[in-house]
């Protein structure tokens, strides 16, 4: 049930913001990573953790909507596409600006004791393996540096600037 209302409420955001999230997609300043540096397995297995995870379904724009064909330069660089709840309004952060200031051991931590705002399933985090998650801190490091910062999150009384998807109350 709540894999079928996500799904919904993301696919009814994306119809409304697709001109935005795809030109956002293309920015120039995302960078590919290290020419001529050969991916280990362990990046390798960060690359598919990351489609099939849906890490670059939120983190990545344009990712949706053009059914995974960013080029991978853009990959996990962030979102300005606002989630509004009664949580307030969060956006995806940039994982390759974000995640390389930790160090591996600080990374597994974080995704073993973050609790964040919906969206983003904190649990499945908490679910992986410590080598998925080893898996996926490398291939986000592998990436390089990439885009921009996402907008900050907004508390609920603040109306965010559009595009944003507006989730209702959980049912009780």
């Amino acid at each position: 049930m709540r894999t079928s209302f996500r799904t919904a409420a993301l696919a009814a955001a994306l119809a409304v913001t697709i001109p935005g999230a795809i030109a956002s997609a293309q920015t120039p300043s995302a960078k590919p990573a290290a020419a001529g540096v050969k991916a280990s397995p362990e990046i390798e297995r960060g690359r598919y953790l990351s489609k099939i995870a849906g890490c670059n379904d939120c983190h990545t724009p344009g990712y949706t909507v053009s059914g995974g064909k960013v080029p991978e330069n853009l990959w996990l660089t962030g979102d300005a596409l606002g989630w509004r709840g009664p949580w307030g309004t969060t956006y995806a952060s940039n994982l390759r600006d974000k995640v390389p200031k930790m160090s591996e051991a600080q990374w597994v931590q974080y995704a073993r004791t973050s609790e964040l705002r919906p969206p983003m399933p904190w649990f499945n985090l908490r679910a992986m393996s410590n080598a998925d998650l080893k898996a996926l801190y490398r291939f986000i490091v592998y990436l390089g540096p990439g885009g921009g910062a996402a907008p900050a999150y907004l508390p609920p009384d603040q109306e965010p600037k559009p595009p944003y998807v507006t989730f209702p109350a959980p049912p009780k």
